[in-house]
């Protein structure tokens, strides 16, 4: 299509959906360790901890964008470690794009996974403790298999959930073209600055994308 600078418009989806791949796996593993360990437990402060984990779901992007920003920001203790670390600081870098994503998705993958472990039969965990299966075998021979549509589905969520991140995104990490720019913060830019049709493109990208990932869910379903 002419007037269409298509370096310009490919960097920030091939940034979206890499950035989406990385947090969609490390919230999948997140959402694992939480759900099945929340799932068959039962202690005293269970529902402070679960409404804690499922707060990101009902904030504004900005204000979970503000409050990492002040966590992993130059001024916390934990921020000037990683610039320490890595001779580099963590805000404004794609990874911070990736910590945003995660955050914001995990809730959606959380609660979409405690329902999937929820669902598997007791009495077939318990009988392979009593064959002498420990809880890593029982999690990885009985749980996670009897539970995979509820597990894919919560990894689809998450990667589209990530992929749409905006608020969060643009406060940690910036719009930085090349960087740290993804679609939807290009989208915001291309339409403040009346390059219409190029937004128009991001849009339709995303768009078929989260299609094709609901589709998926649907068909899992």
């Amino acid at each position: 299509m002419p007037g269409i600078d298509w370096n310009a418009f490919l960097s920030p989806v091939l940034l979206s959906v890499k950035v989406s791949l990385v947090a969609s796996a490390l919230v999948f593993v997140l959402g694992i360790v939480a759900a099945w360990g929340l799932s068959r437990r039962t202690f005293r402060g269970k529902t402070l901890l679960e409404t804690a984990l499922m707060l990101p779901l009902m904030l504004p992007p900005t204000v979970i964008g503000f409050i990492l920003l002040v966590l992993l920001g130059k001024k916390s203790w934990f921020g000037r470690w990683i610039e320490e670390w890595f001779a580099a600081p963590l805000i404004f870098t794609w990874w911070a794009a990736v910590i945003a994503a995660v955050v914001v998705a995990f809730p959606l993958v959380y609660q979409t996974m405690k329902v999937g472990f929820a669902s598997v039969d007791r009495s077939l965990e318990d009988a392979a403790r009593s064959a002498g299966a420990g809880e890593w075998q029982v999690l990885r021979y009985i749980t996670l298999p009897l539970a995979w549509r509820s597990l894919a589905t919560a990894y689809i969520l998450g990667f589209a959930r990530a992929l749409g991140e905006f608020g969060a995104t643009l406060m940690i990490a910036g719009n930085i073209p090349g960087k740290t720019q993804t679609v939807p913060t290009a989208i915001y830019m291309a339409v403040e600055s009346g390059r219409m049709t190029l937004a128009w493109w991001w849009t339709g990208s995303i768009i078929v994308i989260s299609f094709m990932m609901m589709l998926i869910v649907n068909k899992k379903k």
